[in-house]
């Protein structure tokens, strides 16, 4: 019997910032069934596609998204009603065709993601497969356990501006197993809030993601108070735990200018691509994310120059998961990685397009998770079985996070044999 796409629901369901996203609901004609709800940014790309929101005032603040639920209900599901769930190429067309537009904002990108990531849940499902496997099969990957690169620090769009920068990050590399690499992070972690409150008075309040969001002084504070915690957790900087740090410099750049206000200081780019080659030079600095404005294309060929052969360049707001941005900056030469936000382009498919023409750059992918997210764990089955490599899901200390980092435990518990890619970034520590 062949098996069909029987029907397609949806409701309006909160993220972890209590504001409304969408969640589907696709049943098979065999009766399986698959769930997705999708997540949502903070800091968000200009370029990404179009998250639709009611704008009624009057219904939490204007973000409602019933407008999207019904979106699902009506002409999504229309569009791939008796569909072969496992053709997720062919579903995404149709949904991409029901919209009509480029940056889905007719039915809008969290209406479309849903019904497409929750069709492949179902497949999954029906296939008796793990997830991790189904993405395998639909993406060619070769499947691992990502290397996570995880909060400690938060500022920006993320904690209220108290720092520039918006997240400091640990990457526990020096770790055997994920199981380990979670241990590692724990440590680093609660002597970070330690010290921060035997030497600062640091009331511990969290930012979106779960990282720390301590007043300093100044973006640099951060990095030595990391680096602090690492060693005094007991941890060797670089060789055991490095740090990346996301930038998201677009959020401060203005009339050409990269404005610190913490600092009272506007840099050029070139003082900007300075500013984080000497860091680099004097910090376990491994993952630099958004370092530069994502219309800033002049200039981030600089930085890959720059840093590209000590550090991973990697790309958020200036490629946005878009297949058609990633093959302009390999042209140019602007990055060595590329973050994979799957909400970023709104299918399934284009994200899996993205992972791959980045791989075929000799690029690193990092599969992200989004400041709003949800406790789907999805993200966590996506990046092992696409053998990204590396996965930013957030701190360790709130349960949506958590629910990915706990499934990424799960998978590794019951597939012992299945690789740890612990030396994904051996090649910039030389």
């Amino acid at each position: 019997m062949t098996v069909t796409i029987a029907a397609v629901d949806a409701l309006e369901v909160l993220d972890s910032r209590g504001h409304p996203t969408v969640r589907a609901l696709v049943r098979l004609s065999d009766g399986t069934r698959g769930v997705a709800a999708v997540p949502s940014g903070a800091s968000t790309g200009a370029f990404e596609a179009h998250e639709l929101r009611d704008g009624d005032p009057a219904r939490y603040g204007g973000k409602g998204v019933l407008r999207a639920v019904a979106n699902v209900r009506g002409p999504l599901a229309g569009a791939v009603v008796g569909r072969d769930p496992f053709d997720q190429a062919g579903l995404d067309a149709a949904l991409r065709d029901a919209d009509g537009t480029p940056d889905k904002s007719r039915l809008g990108a969290n209406a479309v993601l849903a019904v497409s990531m929750a069709t492949a849940l179902a497949a999954a499902r029906q296939a008796r497969l793990p997830p991790w496997r189904h993405f395998s099969a639909l993406s060619g990957g070769e499947p691992r356990l990502p290397l996570p690169m995880i909060n400690l620090f938060s500022g920006g769009k993320h904690a209220g501006a108290q720092v520039d920068f918006q997240d400091f990050l640990i990457v526990p590399r020096g770790a055997e197993t994920i199981a380990d690499a979670l241990a590692m992070t724990h440590a680093v972690y609660y002597t970070a809030l330690r010290l921060l409150i035997d030497q600062h008075g640091y009331q511990p309040l969290v930012a979106d993601e779960g990282g720390l969001a301590p007043r300093l002084g100044s973006n640099e504070a951060m990095l030595e108070l990391a680096v602090q915690a690492i060693e005094a957790a007991g941890l060797r900087p670089l060789e055991q735990v490095a740090i990346a740090i996301d930038v998201a410099a677009t959020h401060f750049y203005e009339d050409g200018r990269y404005q610190l206000a913490v600092e009272g200081a506007a840099l050029s780019a070139e003082a900007m691509v300075d500013r984080l080659a000497d860091w680099r030079a004097r910090y376990p600095i491994l993952s630099l994310e958004d370092g530069l404005a994502e219309d800033d294309w002049e200039h981030w060929p600089l930085l890959t120059e720059a840093l590209g052969d000590r550090c991973q360049v990697l790309g958020d707001d200036l490629l946005v998961t878009n297949p058609a941005r990633i093959e302009q900056a390999v042209l140019r030469r602007a990055a060595n990685a590329a973050l994979i936000k799957v909400n970023q382009i709104g299918t399934l498919s284009e994200a899996l397009e993205a992972i791959a023409l980045a791989r075929q750059a000799g690029w690193r992918t990092v599969v992200s998770a989004r400041s709003g997210e949800t406790e789907d764990a999805w993200l966590a089955d996506l990046a092992t079985g696409t053998g990204a490599g590396q996965i930013k899901v957030g701190a360790i200390t709130r349960s949506e996070r958590l629910a990915k980092y706990n499934r990424l435990l799960a998978i590794a518990h019951a597939h012992p044999t299945l690789p740890y890619a612990r030396g994904e970034l051996d090649r910039f520590t030389g």
